[in-house]
């Protein structure tokens, strides 16, 4: 990605980072190249979106991220309109709860995201690699995001979730409906009728699947209400449109950089470090927004109770002072503490989930892949909340 002495034309204004187009043609890492180094902590004022703080250095951002009592989730996690009001779901979700309570509701989850539960869902994720490769193969030209890294990501968190195979075309039709229209899953009518059909059944008749943990869950004494049932079942599906993008997102790296598949396809002990080189690569999720629970600072800077705070956070996974040469892509950097995965008590609870499906898939595509070259321009999501390819086209041939 350019970085601000590539590029003395472009415009710098930080207050272009709210416009989606600026992060689908790549000026954002100029833009925050340039904060990091001269205004960290910007405010900026109230328009459409909220008024709200800019942090993108990797010591400020991982500081907030750990400091839940000073910085709340429950208000919201990322930039809305303010015409939108704040987030329905504050505190009833994973992502939208402070402790105590996001432990406790992190509890009711947990079991299905240790390590011991993703090394119990190999075999499946392998046959699904195995699937959508046989596809892509067959076809000789995908759409990568689409024929590959959506299915992955869906085809598995809905095997967790216990949807029936025979219903995950219509899974994954319905959230990329949402995902192309930039909407809210809560607000497709059909997928969201499904889950309160599905969790109406693992209410009366549970299964050992995630849905039915949540319908027999409980914070300190209750029971999970329906309302945050089907919110967090919003919430957990809404997370694959990260994962896919992370996965699309470092395949495209890879075609970009061929010199890094070829040490990949050279040593595969490269993997595990090439695995967290894409998701600080990649950073899928472009932003994350905490709210302030009292008057404080911020690198000097005053922050009011009430100011909400968003946190870069690719600015902070390319900050020059943590990561060497950040704008290189590396798969065999090392130390490489990025936060694409958050830190502290919100940190993704789906994180070895992510990188098993990509250890599996790379592996795969190692295996068994021989031609894989661009078949047409890249697209990139329009969004200020989430970064990657939207539609990459591929040709890509069997060994």
């Amino acid at each position: 990605m350019s970085v601000v002495a590539d590029r003395p034309d472009l415009d710098l204004d930080p207050h272009r980072l709210v416009d989606p187009e600026v992060h689908v043609h790549g000026d954002q890492y100029a833009i925050w190249h340039r904060m990091r180094r001269q205004t960290p902590v910007h405010r900026h004022p109230a328009g459409d979106l909220p008024a709200f703080w800019s942090l993108t250095r990797y010591a400020d951002v991982r500081a907030v991220y750990r400091d839940p009592e000073t910085f709340s989730s429950r208000h919201g996690v990322l930039l809305r309109p303010v015409a939108l009001g704040e987030d329905p779901g504050g505190g009833m979700t994973l992502a939208l709860t402070d402790p105590p309570r996001h432990k406790q509701l992190r509890a009711v989850v947990a079991d299905w995201f240790t390590t011991r539960a993703v090394r119990s869902l190999t075999d499946r994720i392998e046959d699904c690699v195995r699937s959508v490769l046989d596809r892509a193969y067959e076809q000789g030209r995908c759409d990568f995001v689409h024929d590959v890294a959506g299915r992955l990501s869906m085809h598995v968190i809905g095997t967790i979730m216990g949807v029936p195979e025979r219903d995950h075309d219509a899974l994954f039709r319905w959230t990329n409906e949402a995902f192309e229209a930039g909407v809210s899953l809560a607000a497709h009518r059909e997928l969201m009728a499904y889950f309160i059909d599905l969790m109406e059944q693992r209410i009366d008749d549970p299964t050992d699947d995630l849905v039915s943990m949540m319908a027999g869950g409980t914070l300190g004494d209750d029971l999970l209400t329906e309302e945050e049932i089907v919110l967090n079942c919003e919430n957990i599906i809404g997370a694959t449109e990260n994962g896919r993008l992370a996965i699309a997102g470092g395949m495209q790296a890879l075609l970009e950089h061929p010199e890094q598949w070829a040490r990949l396809r050279a040593d595969r002990d490269l993997l595990p470090t090439a695995i967290e080189e894409i998701l600080r690569w990649t950073s899928s999720a472009t932003h994350s927004m905490r709210t302030a629970t009292r008057d404080c600072e911020i690198d000097g800077v005053p922050v009011a109770a009430g100011d909400r705070v968003v946190l870069w956070v690719p600015s902070a996974n390319r900050d020059e002072t943590v990561f060497d040469q950040p704008d290189r892509f590396d798969v065999g950097r090392t130390p490489n503490r990025h936060l694409a995965l958050g830190i502290g008590e919100h940190v993704c609870i789906g994180g070895t989930l992510a990188r098993a499906q990509l250890r599996i898939l790379l592996t795969a595509l190692l295996d068994t892949a021989g031609r894989i070259e661009s078949a047409g321009p890249v697209q990139r999501v329009r969004s200020i909340a989430v970064a990657g390819p939207e539609h990459l086209p591929l040709l890509i041939n069997p060994r």
